[in-house]
């Protein structure tokens, strides 16, 4: 899941500044779930947005809208009616979803609304912990299940560093070691012996060091008839 949270209201109403008429744009995909953008957050945020102009009486008129997913062109299809009729469009969805409501609508300007964080689980309630970095190249079936890259502050291979201590990291006493977790973890499973292959250094071309990424299914788009 992507995890994000929601922008302080004074730099939100900095955005807004010029104008006069907005659509406050939810997301029921992730930031639903993380309580950061749904259709609850789009409501309240748009009162609390409406209440601040009112003071600085600079009214601000707001339409609120929550789509199924900001990620997919084809939900926009249903709100442009509504998208003409305003000056710019606060998205409160993840950096991806911003990234496509500004795509679909070239013409107005969108702001984000949320600061995108990471891929994590919910811990729980309001307790979320990152676990992938979408490396593009995945070792979880070598770490037990725990990914190295993401869960060690260090993202290094093969074994922990010197910095760790009685399963702790050296980053902070609150931090697991993520090798001590993968130890334990295929030591319980009958699997240490495992570690003894040894993982090659990591190409990070599969990576953002590779440039923007993109996946094409051949045979979904044969499906599709493109």
């Amino acid at each position: 899941m992507i995890i994000a949270e929601r922008k302080p209201i004074e730099e939100i109403l900095g955005l807004l500044s010029k104008h006069q008429k907005v659509l406050v744009l939810g997301c029921g995909g992730c930031v639903t779930v993380c309580l950061a953008g749904g259709e609850k957050d789009a409501g309240i945020l748009s009162s609390q947005l409406a209440m601040a102009r009112s003071k600085e009486q600079r009214p601000l008129e707001l339409v609120q809208k929550t789509i199924e997913r900001q990620c997919d062109f084809e939900y926009f299809e249903g709100i442009r009616h509504i998208v003409k009729d305003v000056d710019a469009i606060l998205s409160l969805a993840c950096g991806i979803g911003i990234q496509t409501c500004a795509e679909a609508f070239p013409d107005k300007l969108v702001w984000p609304g949320v600061n995108t964080k990471f891929l994590g689980v919910n811990l729980n309630v309001g307790e979320w912990a990152e676990r992938c970095q979408a490396c593009g190249q995945c070792v979880l079936d070598k770490t037990g299940g725990i990914c190295p890259v993401a869960r060690c502050s260090k993202s290094i291979f093969n074994g922990p560093c010197g910095g760790s201590q009685d399963g702790k990291c050296e980053v902070s006493p609150d931090t697991e070691c993520a090798w001590a977790l993968i130890y334990d973890r295929l030591t319980r499973l009958g699997e240490v012996d495992s570690l003894r292959e040894i993982l090659p250094v990591k190409d990070w071309s599969y990576s953002r060091d590779g440039g923007p990424r993109k996946l094409v299914r051949e045979d979904l788009e044969l499906e599709s008839g493109k």
